[in-house]
């Protein structure tokens, strides 16, 4: 190729792909609650304590 010439055509890398499945939220609910369990536990521990009751 010369100075000055076109280049020719690039092939192309971007454009539509095929869809992306949909990801399930079932796992992160099932940490999300775990964790709220687990604090609330540790919460009515700490009350229990003041309270002298444990």
């Amino acid at each position: 190729m010369t100075p000055g010439d076109t280049p020719p055509d690039a092939d192309q890398t971007s454009g539509l792909s095929h869809p992306q499945p949909m990801h399930s939220r079932a796992g992160a609910v099932v940490w999300i609650v775990d964790i709220g369990v687990v604090v609330l536990a540790i919460a009515l521990l700490l009350v229990a304590r003041v309270l002298n009751l444990a």
